[in-house]
């Protein structure tokens, strides 16, 4: 791996970083992700976002089990990842593949032709939601500041 490879703080920005979000179901985290991209780059279509996560989601559940879920598509027209991560105010349905609630979300929005790259975050993703302790204090985390340093710091 390169010193310039993508790491998880290069992908994840303050504003993309929610904390609390309400949320009803899968396809509405899935929508709030979509808008929340599009508002940050307005270049972005969050039509084609949601089209893709939700066909991605489609391939087979993106929730990893505990709680976790890292919903992710390629995206045509896109010169970067993109990174959000959530966590919702009450638990939802996600159909993990261990039929537990999801409660804590990361969705990365990759270049179409990311592959590798694509395939490499995703690893660190899991990696870090491995942790029970870490993810218990991004569970903890009561405004968007502290869960994004915890995110970040916790990746350096």
């Amino acid at each position: 791996m390169s010193d310039t490879s993508l790491t998880i703080e290069n992908i994840l920005a303050p504003e993309l970083t929610l904390c609390r979000v309400p949320a009803s179901s899968k396809k509405r985290v899935l929508e709030f992700i979509a808008e929340q991209i599009h508002q940050h780059n307005g270049t972005l279509s969050e039509t084609q976002i949601f089209n893709n996560l939700i066909g991605r989601e489609r391939l087979g559940s993106t929730g990893i089990g505990q709680g976790i879920a890292i919903p992710h598509c390629r995206l045509e027209g896109l010169d970067h990842v993109v990174g959000v991560l959530l966590t919702l105010e009450e638990n939802i349905e996600f159909d993990a593949i261990d039929n537990q609630p999801v409660d804590l979300v990361f969705a990365l929005v990759v270049p179409k032709e990311a592959t590798s790259e694509h395939l490499e975050l995703l690893s660190q993703l899991a990696e870090k939601f491995n942790e029970r302790a870490f993810c218990d204090r991004l569970r903890q985390c009561e405004d968007a500041a502290t869960l994004f340093k915890r995110m970040t710091a916790a990746t350096k």
